[in-house]
């Protein structure tokens, strides 16, 4: 007689059920009966990702695909997803649906850089769904429509077991990250994750965080863009973001109240799709001054340069349900310097920044392709010299180009968000400001980059005193000239 097979190891039931795809994600099946009586036992796993409702495992539609594994020594099979799932979710690199640049709403036909919305932006890609549906197959099974035959292998009716709805987003664990256990005897306490419960809004305090591992205090430019991103399920009470600008004195200049609505680009209703479940906040200078006539009142009258204002996240009560962020705004440099912003992908698979206002040095490193080039006419009907014409040449110059950027000094805390950028799989350059909102100008806002810097030194104030980093980057795209 069929029975379920056993779900032995999962990762932990909690109320938040958030998984990052770089991390392993284990489960362990059984089912005695089958691997002690049957022949050519293996375990099936059916994995089902949806980005807008909850999987439906009675349909195919949401199926990415079936994978078998046979019982090891134990009698029991072990899956890891991660690799699988990965491949499903990525970084959101553009503004989604319904968010807005310079007022103009975003839609197929125009999607400016994430970077540059306005308010509010949903995920497009980050976050999925994922369920799992279990069973074993053997030879001489029973299958679903009750055939039987000795000698074919198919899975046996009787056998499924259903995984709960996780939602996986595009983030990774470290090694030091402390993964959290499940209860109870036996091997509930080998199911094991990381918790996500400090960043989501719901019950919010002042311990809880954005979705970044920066410190509370950032630095920008006055047209510098950026995003905050933050988890937004359908429970959390939040209601606003409020941005309090302050003057380089401390006396408070003015006030923004950011809406969690829809003509915002957030949505205020409740809604299981996948893209409204984290959520992007345009934050920075260079976003306040497309759209808060508060802001660029100040930026105007050179009241809030060398200032700072702080962002908060609030529930419908008024009250603060993460810790607080602080922007200082930069003085213009005294030396001259190019300002060089980058932009990284971090732990939690959004966006992090910094503005490099020291020192740059950029260099440029040429590739040709040469040949020999006769010294005159040779198909004419006489020959001429051509002073032009003669000895090596080169066909065409590929031109790299590299930049050493240098931090402003620093404290301890910022250690890691430049430890993760040296470990980004995206950086981008950004140019301080963008004026047009045609599609062909935003385009060249980004800049794709990567960190040639391979080894960092973790520096504290006892070892070094003064904290300052050094990075090398070099520019992806290559400066491909006319040809000879």
């Amino acid at each position: 007689m069929a029975t379920n097979s056993i779900i032995e190891q999962k990762p932990p039931s909690q109320i938040y059920q958030i998984l990052a795809v770089g991390q392993k994600i284990i489960f362990v099946v059984s089912n005695q009966p089958a691997v002690a009586n049957e022949t050519r036992v293996k375990f099936v796993a059916k994995v089902h990702i949806s980005e807008n409702t909850y999987p439906d495992l009675s349909t195919t539609t949401d199926l990415v695909g079936t994978f078998k594994t046979t019982p090891n020594n134990a009698g029991v099979g072990i899956y890891d997803f991660s690799n699988i799932v990965e491949n499903y979710v990525s970084a959101d690199n553009l503004a989604a649906n319904g968010s807005s640049y310079k007022g103009t709403t975003t839609s197929n036909s125009f999607k400016p850089p994430l970077q540059l919305i306005d308010k509010y932006s949903l995920n497009d890609n980050i976050v999925r769904y994922m369920a799992i549906e279990f069973s074993v197959e053997y030879k001489g099974a029973t299958d679903s429509s009750g055939t039987s035959d000795v000698n074919t292998v198919a899975i046996q009716a009787g056998t499924e077991r259903n995984s709960r709805v996780y939602v996986l987003f595009n983030g990774y664990i470290k090694e030091t990250d402390v993964l959290t256990t499940g209860t109870g005897g036996g091997l509930n306490r080998l199911n094991f994750a990381f918790d996500m419960s400090p960043f989501i809004l719901r019950g919010g305090s002042s311990t809880k965080k954005l979705l970044t591992n920066a410190p509370e205090i950032q630095y920008a430019n006055i047209n510098d863009y950026g995003t905050m991103s933050f988890w937004d399920d359908s429970g959390d009470p939040l209601r606003r973001f409020t941005l309090t600008y302050y003057n380089s004195s401390g006396s408070l200049l003015g006030i923004d109240l950011i809406e969690r609505t829809a003509a915002n680009g957030a949505y205020d209703t409740y809604d299981v799709s996948a893209k409204k479940q984290l959520k992007h906040l345009g934050c920075f200078p260079g976003n306040l001054q497309n759209w808060s006539s508060t802001f660029k009142t100040l930026v105007a009258a050179g009241t809030v340069q060398g200032g700072y204002y702080f962002v908060s996240p609030v529930d419908f009560t008024s009250d603060t349900m993460t810790q607080t962020y602080r922007i200082n705004l930069n003085c213009p440099t005294s030396k001259g310097y190019e300002p060089i912003r980058l932009c990284w992908l971090n732990q939690w698979g959004c966006w992090d920044y910094y503005t490099f206002t020291k020192k740059s040095t950029k260099t440029f490193t040429t590739q040709g392709t040469t040949f020999q080039q006769l010294g005159g006419t040779w198909n004419e009907s006489h020959y001429r010299i051509d002073s032009f014409k003669g000895g090596k040449k080169t066909f065409r110059v590929n031109t790299t180009e590299k930049i050493q950027i240098n931090t402003d000094f620093l404290i301890e805390q910022e250690n890691v968000m430049f430890e993760e950028l040296i470990n980004s799989p995206e950086v981008y350059i950004l140019k301080e400001y963008s004026t047009d909102a045609s599609n062909s100008a935003l385009n060249q806002y980004v800049t794709p980059t990567r960190i040639i810097t391979t080894t960092q030194t973790r520096k504290t104030v006892a070892n070094d005193k003064l904290i300052q980093y050094t990075f090398e980057i070099e520019k992806s795209k290559t400066l491909r000239t006319q040809s000879v």
